[in-house]
């Protein structure tokens, strides 16, 4: 897309990626989960008791709903990630609380033992971790280092006979950080640069045991939701960690970080798609019972636009987790962006939705009875942790105009022999010319696409293009130190996280279309709507990032936050003078 192209296998048909095994097996699943989080679970009382309750943690052991993704030979239930997504889903219809506790244990605390563990690492540790004998954490953030990964102070120095190394800083914030047995932890460790011989310090994943010794907690956090699963400070004093339970290799811990918050993101998308279904019903069923000035209220326009966009929302963000884990489950290697751009589309998502259901309920829904106002708290941690979404933002931007840039140079290369290139170069600059013209490149979704969605398509398309123009405009006036540029940067992203859901959207209303689903026509009429309203506010953020007005607003917003800071507060004086 930051090319003005589309590849279109990725995305169209929707995935379908279970087998007729896998997907009896899921079947077999969601029954007894649905059952027990109706049944057992008591979201209210869990939030009250700041803990899951006791019963409620062995029910779940029993289910396996602590090793849904470890091997089946290795204790665990085996799932893929589309049938992980599925059961996350109805977690997070009912508790967000329970939620992290089991996301934090498997999700990130033993990811990483999955993802880059040897067979030894995983045949000691992943059995217990799958029955819940053993709870996991995931031990990252620092005082000082947030989303700043790579500044942090924790160090892990190697004996100089090679067998352990001597783990000692501290942790904060880390979820199941006073149940955990066994920790994923994040240290740097002094190495020596085979290139220069001077020693530098990197970071590298161990696997740390609470029976090594050396290792404690603080009480757990008091929060503002999320109140059931444990937040606590994690110490590692002068711990002595063998050296065969380096986790991947020694200095490579970076990569380990990323690849486990990378691959756990999507599940977040899937448990909030549950979340914003459960909250749906709740604003649905009041406004269909609720009677004022003689009707009932879901016949009026300013609940109708609620509902409808609550319903829009709902259905991008679901589109997106199912798009993801099917990449996910057919091999796709790139699938960072789509994960980062579905965690921040869901996590404001399913907070837009929450705080409409409340303002449907009015007065019901403020009242802690409705259980809508623990959702509310519940769901404001998630545009903030597994990486805010300020952070995805650029994350997602950077990683398009590194793709885009990489095309560029490529082309830049090409002009230095232009008769070499000559077939290349005048497409290249053909398109660019049609482009800049307005007109249609000859890239098309036809075909892809359901022909009743074709208009739908067509939006998609134009907004593409214009979106590749603008990226490599971008790309020739700011060059590298486009990096520096975060509030153009910000409205990339927006334009990008509106693109994906426009595609998959698409994608999915043209499987229901072409399958002859019975919901088929409401999906084309949530696709239409979501695209034509996309499309505009992507041509909108376009219009704005070529403005000499929006240069000029960016230095105002700078300006005024600078004052703002270097006063401490706010600048103006009061009114009324005192």
């Amino acid at each position: 897309m930051f090319k003005g192209q589309i590849t279109t296998a990725q995305v169209f048909p929707f995935p379908s990626v279970m087998n007729e095994e896998q997907e009896q097996f899921l079947r077999e699943l969601v029954g007894p989960v649905g059952k027990f989080f109706e049944e057992v679970n008591d979201p209210m009382k869990n939030d009250a008791l700041e803990k899951v309750e006791d019963h409620t943690m062995e029910g779940l052991k029993e289910m396996g709903a602590f090793g849904l993704q470890v091997p089946a030979d290795l204790g665990g239930l085996g799932l893929t990630n589309t049938q992980y997504a599925r059961l996350v889903e109805i977690v997070g219809m009912h508790d967000l609380g329970v939620g992290i506790t089991l996301g934090a244990h498997q999700s990130i605390g033993f990811k990483g033992i999955l993802l880059f563990g040897n067979a030894a690492q995983k045949e000691k540790y992943l059995p217990k971790l799958a029955t819940g004998e053993t709870l996991a954490a995931f031990c990252l953030t620092e005082p000082a280092s947030g989303s700043d990964a790579a500044s942090i102070k924790t160090t892990a120095v190697q004996s100089p006979c090679g067998e352990y190394f001597t783990l000692s800083g501290g942790k904060i914030w880390i979820s199941n950080g006073g149940l955990a047995e066994i920790f994923t932890v994040f240290a740097k460790t002094p190495m020596k640069d085979p290139k220069t011989g001077e020693m530098k310090d990197k970071i590298t994943a161990f696997i740390v045991e609470r029976s090594f010794g050396g290792v404690t907690h603080g009480p757990p956090e008091k929060k503002m939701g999320i109140k059931a699963s444990n937040t606590a400070e994690v110490y590692f004093d002068n711990v002595r960690v063998p050296a065969d339970c380096v986790l991947g290799e020694v200095g490579g811990g970076f990569k380990v970080a990323m690849n486990i918050l990378n691959n756990g993101r999507f599940g977040m998308a899937a448990a909030l798609s549950g979340t914003m279904k459960g909250v749906i019903t709740q604003a649905v069923d009041h406004a269909a019972n609720r009677t004022q000035f003689g009707n009932k209220i879901h016949n009026y326009g300013a609940i109708q636009e609620k509902v409808a966009r609550m319903a829009m929302l709902h259905y991008v963000t679901e589109s997106m987790a199912y798009m993801v884990s099917g990449n996910m489950d057919s091999g796709a290697a790139e699938f960072q962006i789509e994960a980062a751009i579905s965690k921040i589309f869901a996590s404001e998502a399913a907070w837009t939705v929450t705080d409409e259901c409340i303002q449907i309920m009015g007065g019901m829904g403020f009242m802690k009875d409705s259980g809508v106002e623990r959702v509310m708290r519940d769901l404001r941690i998630f545009r903030i942790f597994e990486g805010t979404n300020d952070i995805l933002r650029l994350f997602v931007a950077l990683n398009g105009f590194q793709n885009a840039g990489n095309q560029l140079k490529s082309l830049q290369k090409a002009m230095k022999n232009p008769l070499g290139n000559a077939g290349l170069l005048a497409g290249e600059l053909t398109k660019r010319a049609k482009r800049k013209a307005g007109l249609s490149t000859g890239l098309t979704l036809q075909g892809s696409v359901h022909p009743e969605l074709a208009r739908s398509g067509d939006l998609t398309v134009k907004a593409i293009e214009q979106f590749g123009t603008v990226i490599e405009e971008l790309l020739i006036k700011h060059g590298k130190k486009i990096i520096e540029e975060q509030f153009v940067l910000k409205r990339v992203a927006d334009c990008a996280i509106d693109l994906y859901a426009m595609v998959v959207v698409l994608s999915r209303a043209s499987r229901s279309l072409s399958q002859g689903h019975s919901s088929a026509q409401h999906e084309k009429l949530l696709c239409d709507t979501w695209c034509m309203e996309a499309h505009d506010r992507i041509m909108q953020d376009i219009n704005a990032l070529r403005s000499d007005q929006s240069r000029q607003l960016f230095k105002n917003l700078r300006s005024l936050s600078t004052a703002v800071v270097e006063n401490g507060g706010v600048v103006c004086p009061h009114p009324l003078g005192f």
